[in-house]
């Protein structure tokens, strides 16, 4: 077989996606790889192709334990023969599997960290054929990243241990350019063949919204996804509880996910969610790692996460199939202060020394800061992540035939804030003469005229920038001081203080005029409306024969005790609808089906397809 003769006969694909063929041939000519592919782009192929062409076991480093099953059952429903040894097996099964692997049973093993150098898998991979070692979620592996875990930086001594070294490929979600130079150099990638694709998911609508009442919006933003599979993420366990708690007693089908539970209770809300017994999922960021669920339609952040890099992650997890999704962020300044304080109140837990530590805390304020930026700003959402991950985007979005963003949709207007920027530039200025420099809160204090602990602690009162903006809310002066900052007046120094820089002087002495984009003041909307909401879902052909192949694929589901988008994702159900296959012949075209799963499914669809025609039929000759 040759990697095309894999990727239909297995995976039932007919071509590669962006960079997955790059990657594959890398890997396949010998040479290390790192792949930086957003979610849904199809990082598993990249390694899952080469697996089955190689001689020897791929080992898969992942620290998703708890879904390590799903994606080999997924893999063994594919025809391709893998396992998983995890904490999760009794010692009567990780022996047996051990044993079987030993034997060379198994194309792929799926391992944790935490496993790879304990005496009993070590034994095994001393003596075993290791073709290649991916590393999933390859961001853990450095301290700059958003899921730094120490466990990951272990991996290197593992693969020394080997008799002979392997090919060596990493994947990941999300990277900066620090983040990714760190992943090369801490698993001592071999010069690997390098493939950053677009971050640009196109079916996917981005959302800022400041809400008087965000859970009043949460349910108008439910009302118009009924029927749909989705994520709402929340900042705290005890924020997870009291919306499961409310959402649950307001009729909504729903289940929450949280470290704080105990293991029985995770699988079983997660397996309610990922077999559809439970649309709603609420949980804080320890789930979704990894999450393959093809059908979720939207997701929602009830409060700011710490990074860009955690939400786009989280975010990505609709849409897997192509089919549009909604991602909304509702945001309050009350979600910075939560962050900042889990931020600076971390106790190190983790087994970080106190220097490493320090050392993450300062880059993860620095990724909330970027963070909050998101949520405040008036340029276009998509625009801002993509230009965040080092990539060019253009002015305005879109997303499937409409807008693409929230502030790319919204009418904006621009404000003359001359005045108050150079009001706000003096304070700096006079801070500056007494040898001070402070963050936005003390800023925008003093030019408030509030005399708080700190205000009063340095004789800040005696300013002459003092109470000069005392109509002005604290929050439109922190506001202004962000945008100066990003027009290039202010910039921040390593304590986090503001400080003039060379462009001030053109606002200050120069007076150039400064305005700044705000939304116009417009009648409130009714809840549950926007235009994402409108008819921006991909249309489906024959919609009632998709229900009808839905119910048909959720009743094998159950049969076989899987959750249904393993069986097969809505986008190979669409594509059922549009090319109405008849036979095996016939079936083994639709998108998504390769040759074990013809041979399994295609007599019970292709004859769902014929009943539905039939009966159309019927009631084309009546009429």
């Amino acid at each position: 077989m040759d990697k095309h003769s894999v990727l239909k006969g297995y995976f039932g694909h007919d071509s590669f996606r962006e960079g997955q063929e790059v990657l594959v041939d890398a890997i396949l000519s010998g040479h290390d790889a790192l792949g930086i592919m957003p979610t849904g782009a199809g990082k598993s192929i990249c390694y899952q192709v080469p697996a089955l062409l190689m001689r020897g076991i791929t080992i898969v480093v992942s620290p998703l334990i708890s879904l390590m099953k799903d994606q080999v059952n997924a893999l063994i429903g594919c025809g391709v023969r893998a396992a998983y040894l995890n904490s999760s097996l009794s010692a009567e099964q990780y022996g047996r599997a051990l044993t079987l692997a030993s034997q060379g049973a198994f194309s792929l093993i799926y391992c944790a960290p935490e496993r790879l150098l304990t005496p009993s898998f070590l034994s095994f991979a001393e003596n075993a054929d290791i073709a290649m070692v991916t590393v999933d979620e390859a961001h853990c592996v450095s301290q700059w990243g958003q899921d730094f875990r120490p466990s990951y930086l272990r991996i290197p001594e593992f693969i020394s241990r080997l008799r002979r070294r392997p090919i060596v490929s990493a994947f990941t979600a999300t990277a900066t350019q620090r983040v990714k130079e760190d992943i090369i150099s801490m698993l001592r990638l071999n010069s690997p063949e390098q493939v950053v694709t677009s971050f640009d998911r196109q079916n996917l609508y981005f959302g800022v919204e400041s809400p008087p009442d965000k859970y009043e919006r949460l349910c108008g933003i439910l009302e118009r996804n009924t029927d749909k599979s989705g994520i709402i993420y929340a900042t705290s366990r005890k924020n997870v509880e009291e919306l499961c708690e409310r959402l649950s007693h307001d009729g909504y089908s729903v289940t929450r996910y949280h470290a704080g539970l105990d293991d029985v209770e995770k699988h079983r809300n997660q397996d309610d969610f990922l077999y559809d017994r439970k649309r709603i999922m609420v949980a804080t960021n320890a789930f979704g790692m990894g999450i393959d669920k093809s059908n979720v339609s939207f997701v929602i952040h009830f409060n700011m996460p710490l990074d860009i890099e955690s939400y786009y992650q989280e975010a990505g997890r609709c849409g897997r199939d192509g089919s549009f999704g909604e991602c909304i962020l509702l945001f309050s300044q009350r979600d910075v202060r939560t962050c900042r304080y889990m931020i600076e109140h971390d106790s190190g837990d983790n087994g970080l020394d106190e220097q490493t530590l320090a050392i993450v805390k300062k880059g993860q304020l620095a990724r909330l800061d970027k963070m909050q930026r998101y949520c405040q700003t008036t340029d276009c959402l998509r625009g801002y992540i993509l230009r965040y991950f080092g990539e060019k985007a253009p002015d305005r979005c879109t997303c499937s035939n409409k807008g693409g963003c929230s502030n790319c949709d919204g009418e904006f207007e621009d404000m003359d804030i001359t005045i108050e920027s150079q009001k706000v530039l003096s304070c700096v200025y006079r801070l500056a003469q007494r040898k001070l420099s402070f963050g936005e809160a003390v800023i925008a204090d003093i030019l408030k005229g509030r005399s708080t602990a700190k205000v009063t602690g340095f004789s800040l009162e005696t300013l002459s920038t003092f109470g000069i903006m005392p109509d002005s809310t604290l929050v439109s002066i922190k506001r202004i001081i962000r945008f100066l900052e990003t027009e290039g007046c202010l910039a921040k120094n390593a304590y986090g203080s503001y400080e003039l820089t060379s462009r001030a002087r053109a606002v200050l002495i120069e007076r150039k005029p400064v305005k700044m984009k705000v939304p116009k003041k417009t009648p409130v909307k009714a809840l549950g409306t926007s235009k994402a909401g409108r008819n921006i879902e991909r249309s489906t052909t024959r919609p009632e024969l998709f229900w009808r192949l839905r119910s048909l694929r959720n009743r094998k589901a159950q049969e076989e005790k899987l959750p249904a988008y393993i069986i097969f994702n809505d986008s190979s159900l669409r594509d059922m609808c549009e090319k109405l296959p008849r036979t095996e012949e016939e079936f083994m075209y639709i998108s998504g089906v390769g040759e074990a799963k013809c041979r399994k499914y295609a007599k019970d669809f292709t004859a769902e397809i014929c009943r539905f025609l039939d009966e159309q039929k019927r009631q084309q000759t009546v009429k």
